[in-house]
């Protein structure tokens, strides 16, 4: 009896264990390739995995954010996939730029022509967007994700500040601030190339250093090493006259 309640009990135990370390499931996702900084282009990527492992992902619609309307976007073809830009008016017209924006883009679609985005794999679906506001420090794109058997799983939660992330997050893109004032790119480029030459002088310099420290003691134990053997020949000859 003892040793069944102690296998029962193990046996709980295992699947506690199971059950906290099983990963959560991957979700929708937009990544930009590179930096995504404010009042300029980005290419972004919307990342779509299988959680199933019995239907495929056959279609995906991004909706856009109209608080903050993109001018341009440009979806990159993608083989096995059509793809279709939905652009609507504006409630409110939006001054980007120095223009006003009567109508923006606010939803793409792509629907597989073949098997889809198979149980095991994930696809990339990349999109040039721009201009990226000034006066947001994130985007967030609510999106559907259908699978070949009609189930349809919604990404359109968004994450709250200071609370779990939701069951079903919208993909949210994260914006970088603009360059200092009269910064530019290859000054960055200028600024990150002095950093990796000091770098490597530093560590030439450690190098160099470490070589003749370990010359020095190399000395010093040949100079203590034939002390020695000059000390041993003399103990044994005074031992011998003894």
């Amino acid at each position: 009896m003892k040793t069944s309640r102690i296998a029962a009990a193990a046996a709980v135990a295992g699947s506690a264990v199971l059950v906290l370390s099983s990963p959560a499931f991957a979700h929708v996702s937009v990544q930009p390739e590179g930096a995504a900084v404010k009042g300029g282009y980005a290419v972004v990527d919307f990342k779509v995995p299988n959680e199933r492992d019995d239907a495929s992902t056959t279609k995906l619609e991004v909706n856009f954010p109209t608080d903050h309307p993109l001018a341009s976007v440009m979806p990159e073809p993608i083989s096995g996939w059509t793809v279709k830009v939905t652009k609507s008016k504006l409630a409110k017209p939006a001054e980007m730029h120095g223009e006003t924006i009567t109508e923006a883009v606010t939803k793409v679609t792509w629907t597989a022509t073949g098997k889809g985005v198979e149980p095991g794999y994930f696809q990339k679906f990349p999109v040039s967007v721009g201009m990226l506001p000034t006066d947001a420090d994130q985007l967030v794109f609510k999106a559907l994700q259908t699978y070949s058997d009609k189930q349809v799983v919604r990404w359109i939660e968004v994450q709250k500040d200071g609370e779990e992330e939701p069951e079903n997050p919208a993909p949210t893109l994260a914006l970088t601030a603009a360059p200092a004032s009269g910064a530019t790119a290859e000054d960055a480029s200028d600024k990150d190339a002095k950093t990796e030459t000091t770098a490597s002088d530093s560590t030439s310099s450690s190098a160099d250093s470490s070589d003749t420290t370990a010359r020095v003691l190399g000395v010093v134990g040949i100079a203590v090493g034939a002390a020695g053997v000059a000390y041993g020949v003399l103990a044994g000859r005074r031992r011998t006259t003894v």
